[in-house]
C-alpha cells in the first residue's frame, strides 16, 4: 500500500506485524541473559555447571551471524522484495526457535541459535523497509522511532519476560516464539505491503561475510577465553592473531570489491556515520550493563530468576514512555541533543552502581535509581541514533543502511559481553564486588562518548543533502547496477 493512500486499517496492522517480528527478534537477543545460571545448571558436566565463557556462546553465536547476515539479507530484501524475504526470515526463526528449546547438549543449542540469527537478519532490514511502505511520508520518522524503540523495549524487557518463563523451565525462553511467529506469518502474508524489488546488481560480499564473522567469533573467543587460558597463551595469542588477518582481509576487500558488504561511502556520511559509531559504543555499554545486572541478582544477591526480571521491570518500562514524550522534541531539536542527554543519563546510571553497590541487597537505594536512569538513557539513545543514521540514507539504500546499523548493535553486543565475560572471569558465579564496579565504569565511559557522537550530530548536515552525497559516492555500484 502506498503512502498516498494514507494510514488505512491494513497499514496499521501491517505496521503492527512488524513492530511484533521486530520485538520478537530482539527479544529472544536478550531474554536468554536470565536463563544463563539455569543453562549452566541443565548442562552441567561432573556436577559442575557449564562455565561462563562456554555459556557466553548462546549469546555471542547469535549476535556474531546477525550481524553478519543482516547486510547481505538486506540487500537480498532490496533485490528480490522485502515481503517474501521477511515472511521467510520468521518462519526459519520459528523453527529454529523450536530446536533451542529440544536441544540436548549446549553445543547444539549454540548451533540452533545460528540458524535463529539467520531468520531473524532477514527480519530486521526488510522489517524497516515494509514499516515505511506501509506509513505515509509525513508519519515516517516517528515511525522510524517506534521500530527502534521497540526493539530497545525488548531488549530491556527481556530479563522480565526471561524470568516468568525460567520459573517453569528455561526451554519456555524459545517455545514463547512459536505462537508469535505463527501470527506474525500469517497477518503478514494477509496485511503487508509488496514493494516492488529496487535492485537488479549482485548481492554484497558473501565471502565478506564469512571473513567478519571469523574476526568477530576469534576476537570474542580470545577475550572469553583468556581468562581460562591466560593472555600469554598460545590459543589466546593465535585468536588474537586470527581477528587481526580476517578482519584486515574484510577491510581490504569492503575498499576493492564493487559490491562490498560493508558500504564505506556510507559512513562518509556525516550524519550515517556519527549515528553507526554512537550505536556501536551505546550497544557496548548496554551489553555489559544488561548482563551484569542479570548475573548480579542471582550470583551476587542469590535472587530468583523471577525476582531479579521483576526487578528490572521499571528500566524496560521507561523505554516506550521516553520515547513517546521526545517525539516532538526530536522534530524541534533534532537528534543529536537527546543522544547526548540520554547517553550522560545511562553513565550517571552505571556511575550510581558503582558508588552505592553492596553485596547485602538493597533494591530501592542501589538498583532502583540505577534502572530509572539506564531506562530513561535508552529511551532517548538508542532509537534516536538508529532513526537518525537511517533517516540520512538515499532512498535506494533503506534496507541496507538499516541492516548496517543493526550489524553494530550485534556486534557491539557480542563485544560488551565478551569484554565482561574477561572481567568477571570464567565461572557463572564469578566476579568480585569490584570486578563489577569496573565493568560498570567502563561502560560509563562508553555511554559518555555516545553523548560525543550525539554532539557531532548536532553538527552534521540534515537529510536533505544526503540522497546527492550518496549518488556522488557510488560511482562504482551504479556502474555494476
Amino acid at each position: 500500500m502506498t503512502s498516498e493512500v494514507g494510514f488505512s486499517n491494513r497499514s496499521r496492522v501491517a505496521a503492527g506485524v512488524v513492530v511484533l517480528a521486530v520485538f520478537m527478534t530482539n527479544l529472544d537477543l536478550w531474554i536468554v541473559n536470565v536463563a544463563l545460571p539455569a543453562m549452566g545448571s541443565s548442562f552441567s558436566h561432573g556436577g559442575h555447571p557449564a562455565s561462563l565463557g562456554d555459556l557466553s556462546w548462546v549469546l555471542n553465536a547469535y549476535a556474531i551471524t546477525l550481524a553478519a547476515l543482516l547486510v547481505v539479507l538486506g540487500r537480498a530484501g532490496d533485490r528480490i522484495g522485502q515481503r517474501p524475504v521477511f515472511v521467510a526470515g520468521v518462519v526459519v526463526f520459528a523453527l529454529a526457535s523450536l530446536a533451542c528449546a529440544l536441544a540436548p547438549t549446549l553445543w547444539v543449542l549454540v548451533l540452533a541459535r545460528v540458524v535463529q540469527a539467520a531468520g531473524a537478519a532477514a527480519q530486521l532490514p526488510t522489517s524497516l523497509a515494509l514499516l515505511l511502505a506501509a506509513v505515509p511520508p509525513e508519519r515516517r520518522t516517528g515511525a522510524t522511532r517506534t521500530w527502534a524503540a521497540f526493539g530497545g523495549l525488548a531488549a530491556a524487557a527481556g530479563p522480565v519476560i526471561g524470568g516468568l518463563l525460567v520459573e517453569i523451565d528455561w526451554r519456555w525462553v524459545f517455545v514463547v516464539n512459536l505462537p508469535i511467529g505463527v501470527v506474525a506469518v500469517v497477518a503478514g502474508l494477509l496485511a503487508l505491503p509488496a514493494p516492488a524489488a529496487r535492485e537488479t546488481g549482485p548481492l554484497p560480499d558473501v565471502w565478506g561475510a564469512v571473513l567478519i564473522t571469523a574476526a568477530v567469533a576469534a576476537l570474542t573467543g580470545a577475550l572469553v577465553e583468556a581468562p581460562s587460558w591466560g593472555w600469554a597463551a598460545g590459543r589466546t595469542l593465535a585468536l588474537l592473531a586470527a581477528a587481526l588477518v580476517t578482519g584486515a582481509w574484510f577491510g581490504v576487500r569492503s575498499v576493492r570489491h564493487a559490491t562490498p558488504l560493508l558500504e564505506l561511502h556510507l559512513l562518509r556520511l556525516p550524519r550515517f556515520g556519527a549515528a553507526g559509531a554512537g550505536t556501536f559504543v551505546f550497544g557496548v555499554a548496554f551489553a555489559i550493563m544488561l548482563l551484569s545486572n542479570v548475573l548480579w541478582c542471582q550470583d551476587v544477591w542469590h535472587w530468583s530468576a523471577l525476582r531479579t526480571g521483576v526487578a528490572l521491570v521499571p528500566g524496560p518500562a521507561l523505554v516506550p514512555i521516553v520515547t513517546a514524550l521526545t517525539s516532538r522534541a526530536i522534530r524541534r531539536f533534532g537528534p543529536g541533543p537527546l543522544v547526548v542527554v540520554g547517553g550522560l543519563l545511562f553513565a550517571a546510571g552505571l556511575l550510581w552502581r558503582t558508588v552505592t553497590v553492596s553485596a547485602t541487597p538493597d533494591y530501592l537505594h542501589d538498583l532502583l535509581p540505577s534502572m530509572i536512569l539506564t531506562g530513561a538513557g535508552v529511551g532517548l539513545t538508542i532509537g534516536t541514533l538508529i532513526a537518525a543514521g537511517v533517516q540520512s540514507l538515499p532512498g535506494d539504500r533503506t534496507a541496507t543502511g538499516s541492516a548496517l546499523v543493526n550489524s553494530f548493535r550485534q556486534i557491539s553486543s557480542t563485544v560488551g559481553v565478551a569484554v565482561l565475560v574477561t572481567i568477571l572471569g570464567a565461572r557463572v558465579d564469578g566476579g568480585s564486588v569490584g570486578d563489577f564496579r569496573l565493568a560498570w565504569a567502563i561502560g560509563a565511559v562508553l555511554s559518555v562518548a555516545t553523548s560525543v557522537f550525539g554532539a557531532l550530530l548536532v553538527r552534521a548536515p540534515g537529510t536533505g543533502a544526503t540522497p546527492s552525497a550518496g549518488r556522488a559516492a557510488r560511482p562504482r555500484e551504479a556502474a555494476v547496477e
